[in-house]
């Protein structure tokens, strides 16, 4: 039997096979793995033709372009100081500016600006947490805004404690083009550091478009 290597594999030779009956159910296996090699390779050619197909790689492409429309996350915290900072109380109404970006997924968060622009309509999951500490007027509340419009506030002002927090989640209808931020009320303020106790996150639950 003649033995070979090569891109695929071809292992035995079937014209060589003997005639006396000792060899016979040798001969009948070297002649099924003859065919079935044969039948491997038409597949393997055939399935080579059907992937580089115009049509193949027309869907392809469209998939990897469309895909990576359709996620849209971004998550940022005020600040990332090794020290305690602090951001507030201000005279009027403020946009907070996130400086520190845990993810910016379709790049619709801006840091110089603090705003969000949605990238395309749908349902969007919002969450806003806000903290202060002693060494500031225990006083933190913001408003989380599409469009400068209201959509949820974020209040704690007890004042009775050293540390204050609070949080707000919602879900919300979207459209592309919108702007969501976080305005700092007047006279309030927030403190942070590296631990990121101020954030603010948001991603695409399901696109309506």
């Amino acid at each position: 039997m003649k033995r070979y290597t090569g891109r695929i594999f071809k292992f035995w030779d079937v014209e060589l096979c003997v005639t006396d009956q000792a060899s016979c159910g040798c001969c009948l296996m070297q002649k099924q793995i003859g065919r079935l090699e044969k039948f491997f390779n038409m597949s393997i050619n055939a399935l080579k033709d059907e992937l580089m197909t115009d049509r193949f790689l027309f869907s392809l492409s469209y998939f990897f372009s469309a895909f990576p429309g359709s996620r849209s996350a971004f998550s940022v915290a005020l600040n990332n100081n090794s020290a305690m900072a602090f951001y507030g109380p201000f005279s009027s109404d403020s946009i907070i500016k996130y400086k520190h970006v845990f993810i910016n997924l379709g790049d619709g968060y801006n840091v110089e600006t603090g705003v969000f622009t949605v990238p395309r309509s749908g349902v969007y999951s919002l969450s806003v947490t806000i903290y202060s500490s002693a060494r500031v007027t225990l006083s933190n509340c913001v408003t989380l805004q599409v469009n400068s419009e209201n959509v949820a506030e974020a209040i704690e002002r007890n004042g009775q404690d050293l540390e204050d927090s609070t949080s707000v989640v919602v879900a919300v209808q979207l459209n592309a083009r919108d702007r969501l931020s976080v305005k700092l009320l007047q006279g309030c303020s927030l403190s942070d550091d590296i631990n990121h106790y101020n954030t603010f996150t948001g991603f695409l639950l399901y696109a309506s478009d």
